[in-house]
């Protein structure tokens, strides 16, 4: 998960449970691009986090790069997210623990659109009152797409499993800790406008699905950027800045690292973060590194 932040719902989406891609690349055969420099070579892939049965197999430049790679590179710990602690830390972070609950933080508008439509998902908002917006969005999001088939079982968790099996090396840009607080902090100073836009934005995921994911399998990152990141940029700039621009800035130093190491890794993160204007693949190419999309 992550930040799950309050910018369109269908960029959320992406995000948390989270998807996309960069640079304004012509359209090849799926999400997968080669970063080099010299002879030393790092593969980028572009996930989504949610899938159904039927997005199986995935597209075969996955495997091809998952045999010709050493150490795979997610996101964050995906192995700890079944750890006992690590679930009541999340819990303790994203409610809380004080006097605030939805109905004093949130409008009389919000707080009202809000129960009409947890009434209709069969949740009694005073089941919910004391979730902090990101976690009750992140909630109400995932039940979206269970509805809709999707399974946790996303390209991450899909190679998270292939690894352990396979025994190759791990890594990950970012802590589960950090994750989490991407989480807590979404809408927090703007809750209220952050639930109805978030709620307006439930309505339309079903819609914009079958085109996210064809775009993803085709490896259309002007697509997907102008559908996800764009949005996100005109509707929630300081979202945008936080949860996509800072976090990518992040962990081009650590890119960096791996491209002066002999190992070959295979770094897959949400699609969202490698495709548009300060997206991974826009941010290498400035530092003069060469990029091919498979």
């Amino acid at each position: 998960m992550e930040k799950l932040i309050g910018m369109k719902l269908r960029s959320f989406a992406v995000l948390v449970c989270g998807l996309l891609l960069g640079t304004s690349q012509t359209l090849a055969d799926t999400s997968v691009w080669s970063v080099s420099s010299g002879d030393n070579i790092l593969y980028l892939g572009g996930t989504v986090h949610l899938l159904r049965p039927g997005d199986y197999p995935l597209p075969s430049e996955f495997e091809e790069v998952y045999q010709a790679s050493s150490e795979l590179i997610f996101e964050t710990d995906i192995g700890s997210m079944n750890d006992l602690s690590v679930q009541a830390q999340m819990l303790q972070q994203l409610t809380y623990s004080d006097e605030r609950s939805l109905r004093t933080v949130l409008s009389d508008e919000a707080y009202t659109a809000l129960a009409a439509y947890t009434a209709t998902a069969g949740l009694p908002i005073a089941m919910l009152e004391k979730f902090k917006p990101g976690l009750l969005i992140s909630t109400l999001q995932i039940l979206v797409f269970q509805s809709m088939g999707f399974t946790p079982q996303g390209v991450d968790a899909f190679f998270h499993t292939r690894t352990m099996g396979d025994g190759k090396a791990e890594g990950q840009l970012e802590t589960v800790q950090e994750q989490i607080g991407f989480i807590a902090a979404m809408g927090e100073g703007n809750e209220s406008e952050f639930i109805l836009l978030s709620l307006k934005d439930l309505e339309e995921t079903g819609d914009v699905m079958e085109s996210m994911i064809g775009a993803w399998r085709s490896g259309d990152a002007a697509g997907l950027s102008e559908m996800f990141v764009e949005d996100m940029k005109v509707e929630a700039p300081e979202l945008y800045d936080s949860l996509l621009y800072q976090r990518n800035l992040k962990w081009i130093p650590q890119i960096d690292r791996m491209l002066q190491d002999a190992d070959t890794e295979f770094v897959l993160i949400g699609a969202a973060h490698i495709v548009g204007d300060n997206g991974l693949l826009d941010l290498l190419a400035q530092k003069g590194y060469e990029i091919n999309q498979l």
